[in-house]
Parts: structure tokens; sequence; C-alpha cells
């Protein structure tokens, strides 16, 4: 579950972990972004491509995650 806190666009965002695959629970912990809204960006922006396996989970790498850093700065504070 989220904190209130993590929907502002202010928040301080956590270090991003030295692994190789994130989950979009994961990657929606680290960019304080709703896992419906990863869901949706994957839709609008094509660079967001996470892998699908065993029943089409996802799994965001490294760049993948700063992508989603990114798009949210971009659309949230800019």
């Amino acid at each position: 579950m989220q904190t209130p806190a993590a929907t502002e666009p202010d928040v301080e965002l956590p270090p991003i972990p030295a692994k190789r695959y994130f989950t979009i629970g994961e990657v929606s912990e680290l960019c304080a972004v709703k896992p419906h809204v990863l869901r949706y960006w994957e839709q609008e922006f094509t660079q967001l491509k996470p892998l699908k396996r065993r029943g089409n989970r996802r799994y965001y790498q490294h760049h993948e995650v700063l992508l989603v850093r990114k798009i949210r700065d971009l659309l949230y504070r800019e």
C-alpha cells in the first residue's frame, strides 16, 4: 500500500537496488507511481517495454526504472 506522500510529485525517491529485474510492484514503490499508471504508460510510451514472462508478469530492467522516473518528473513536475 502506498503512503499519501508517495503520490506527491516532490517526494524523495528511494535509491534503485542493484538488481537485474524489478516487478511492477517494486517499480511502483521505487518511482512513486501506481501500477495501473505504469501499465497505462506502457501503451503511451513505446520506449517502456518490460519483459513479460510467466503468465504475463512484467519485469522491468534498471534502465526502464530510470525511464519511469524521468517520465514521472516530466509529467508531474514540468
